[in-house]
């Protein structure tokens, strides 16, 4: 800290400088601080409204979760008295060098925000009966396995249907899988139960009702062909969205692991997962988003206007 002695020196040094570049540079800087704030607003807002329009564009997409924008601030700037001299340019006196500051503190000012991250909110969607073997939905955290060309892929969409090659896939045509690879199956001789295994009958080979009233002679006919492959991951939220109702891991959402005991979804054959999109709560953010948005608009407006009575009068 330079000795109290030299302040008023300091204070004579800092003045001979009052024109140099540095503080033309802080002065115009101070003129347009409110035209990037409002703007940095307006950019948020914008990525905010996208993540609102695709919730609203999937609220009928199977097993959807709804996504939501996250912002952040940027770093809050000290304000201090016009007035006084501020921040003193200390020039090169022998051991001190630095810089003393003299102006009070008045308040704090804020500098604009920016998108911090797209979270997805992995909610339980309401399940809606179909009575169709090949909807099945999951009541807990997991996921669906399914083979794809790029690799293994996770889903939450649970509409399947019978393949050419007698198994079941997406509406992609993408394989379901159970712990042992692809499942292999006929038309309505299968049942699943809530832990995810397969049970199959040819006998009751057309005949769907039959499934629900079996008879104890009759399950003896019963094989089990395999079990959902049913997958979570320890920080879900870094999961990676593939389209198509499709994640994939990356390397902060962990490796996937098939789930066991008290942490396995529970499975409802018949059942689709309809999306955790509530339209009227969307509806309110997208209003809240377009207010935002106007007062941020407002602000550079009120900028602009100034800026422009500054050069037009005060400067003329």
């Amino acid at each position: 800290m330079p000795c109290p002695t030299h302040i008023e020196d300091y204070r004579q040094d800092y003045r001979k400088l009052s024109d140099n570049e540095s503080r033309t540079d802080e002065e115009e800087y101070r003129v347009i601080r409110g035209l990037y704030t409002g703007a940095s607003g307006m950019m948020a807002q914008q990525h905010k409204l996208d993540a609102i329009s695709n919730n609203m564009a999937n609220v009928d997409t199977t097993g959807y979760k709804r996504d939501l924008s996250v912002m952040k601030a940027f770093p809050e700037m000290l304000l201090r008295r016009t007035n006084d001299d501020g921040v003193l340019k200390i020039p090169y006196r022998g051991r001190h060098i630095g810089s003393v500051d003299f102006a009070p503190v008045v308040g704090k000012l804020g500098t604009g925000v920016e998108q911090n991250e797209v979270y997805t909110v992995f909610e339980q969607g309401s399940l809606r009966q179909t009575e169709n073997p090949f909807d099945i939905a999951l009541e807990g955290k997991g996921f669906f396995a399914v083979q794809t060309p790029y690799g293994e892929r996770y889903t939450r969409n649970g509409s399947f249907h019978l393949g050419p090659e007698g198994m079941i896939v997406t509406k992609q045509g993408f394989p379901l899988l159970g712990e042992n690879g692809p499942i292999h199956i006929k038309k309505n001789n299968f049942l699943i139960d809530e832990d995810g295994k397969i049970y199959a009958n040819d006998t009751f080979n057309g005949d769907p009702q039959r499934l629900v009233s079996m008879t104890e002679n009759e399950w003896d006919n019963t094989v089990l062909v395999d079990r959902l492959k049913i997958m979570n991951v320890d920080r879900p939220r870094y999961l990676e969205k593939q389209g198509n109702s499709m994640w994939r891991t990356t390397e902060h959402s962990g490796e996937a692991a098939v789930t066991e005991g008290d942490a396995r979804a529970k499975v409802r054959e018949g059942f689709l997962e309809t999306a955790n999109v509530n339209p009227v709560t969307e509806m309110v953010h997208m209003i809240e988003v377009n207010r935002a948005y106007e007062a941020n608009q407002k602000v550079i407006q009120a900028e602009d206007e100034s800026t422009g009575r500054l050069i037009s009068q005060v400067l003329r």
